[in-house]
């Protein structure tokens, strides 16, 4: 049976002052008045029934979770004891369902993405779920024909054509600089590397057990009692030992195949504040507004956000990025965001948990 599992985690620092402990990022309501998390649900109620729907979050996301995802079933939200990366996260939502269901296929798909339109991103989840089907030894990725030469993104290389738009997966690249990204943009033959997939859970479960196996056994272990009476505490007491790695450079740069399948569409992964200007229409200044009152006077390139209607006038300032919360307001050049996480570190240090 098909399954669709969205991972609801990551700190999402970068986009303080908004995104919190208590406030992850893909629970931010940016666009559209509705949050990341339930946008990512609703791309999906088009082709799976909440019954198939996993989300795995963090234990103290949980409620959170749960009010934002009501249709959800409660067994279906997975509760990490702690962040472990996604090679971990990916492979305990891989071992319950693999349980529940030994011929699971299970897509995989990120909280805090913005996919448009949804009848392209279908059509590719369409064509990667009959590709696994035929071919079940085989881990699925979904390329997007890259935008831009982004240096924030990683790259897929495509090889041999094996299918309509779908290909052997070549190699994966690590977020280049700038002069590699535009090579790989003019070369054609790169994608951003999603973070999505299809696969057999498996089949998942298999590569796993070969390339980081204490975390597979210890998964097993997790998902075998995870229904018992003690297994929650046992969870927190192990995971917490399971190696820290991306799903990327645990298996997919070694798994045995690999394909990439085109995703055809606007994509953007919201990783930063500066990534609004990419899907919010800036004014004839260039200030991209985020907020219900944003008032602007000889001010240019400026991303301004407030998610209440307190008031934020810019005057003669260029390419600052301002946003106001309940308890702190953030004001930085757009070229200085991404040390936005290390302020937040700075801020954790000198007020423990207050303002982070």
């Amino acid at each position: 049976m098909e399954h669709a599992v969205i991972m609801a985690g990551g700190a999402g620092t970068r986009l303080w002052p908004l995104s919190r402990g208590n406030r992850p990022k893909y629970l931010l309501r940016l666009f559209q008045g509705r949050s990341l998390l339930r946008q990512s649900y609703e791309r999906l109620a088009a082709r799976f029934t909440p019954d198939r729907v996993h989300v795995v979050t963090t234990v103290e996301h949980l409620p959170l979770v749960t009010e934002e995802l009501p249709e959800v079933p409660a067994d279906h939200l997975i509760g990490e004891p702690c962040g472990r990366d996604t090679a971990n996260a990916i492979g305990l939502a891989a071992a319950l369902l693999d349980r529940r269901d030994p011929h699971a296929v299970m897509g995989v798909f990120a909280a805090d993405q913005i996919i448009a339109p949804i009848e392209r991103f279908s059509d590719a989840l369409d064509r990667a779920y009959q590709y696994v089907a035929d071919h079940p030894e085989t881990l699925v990725t979904f390329g997007i024909r890259p935008a831009s030469a982004h240096t924030g993104y990683g790259y897929v290389q495509r090889g041999r054509p094996i299918g309509e738009g779908i290909y052997e997966a070549a190699a994966f690249r690590e977020k280049p600089d700038a002069a590699t990204a535009a090579r790989y943009v003019a070369g054609g033959q790169h994608y951003w590397n999603s973070g999505m997939f299809v696969w057999r859970a498996s089949t998942y479960l298999e590569e796993l057990a070969r390339h980081l196996p204490d975390s597979h056994a210890k998964l097993t272990e997790i998902a075998h009692g995870w229904s018992e009476p003690d297994g929650r505490g046992r969870a927190e007491a192990v995971y917490p030992t399971l190696t820290k790695i991306s799903v990327d450079f645990a298996v997919m740069e070694k798994a045995r195949r690999v394909v990439v399948v085109e995703m055809d569409c606007q994509w953007l992964d919201v990783g930063s504040w500066t990534a609004l200007a990419e899907v919010v229409k800036p004014d004839a200044s260039g200030n991209v507004p985020v907020a219900e009152r944003a008032v602007t006077l000889n001010a240019a390139g400026n991303i301004i956000v407030a998610e209440d209607d307190h008031l934020l006038a810019l005057i003669g300032v260029e390419d600052l990025i301002v946003v106001r919360s309940r308890d702190a307001t953030l004001v930085c050049r757009k070229d200085a965001a991404q040390q936005i996480k290390d302020l937040v570190k700075l801020l954790e240090d000198q007020h423990g948990d207050r303002y982070v």
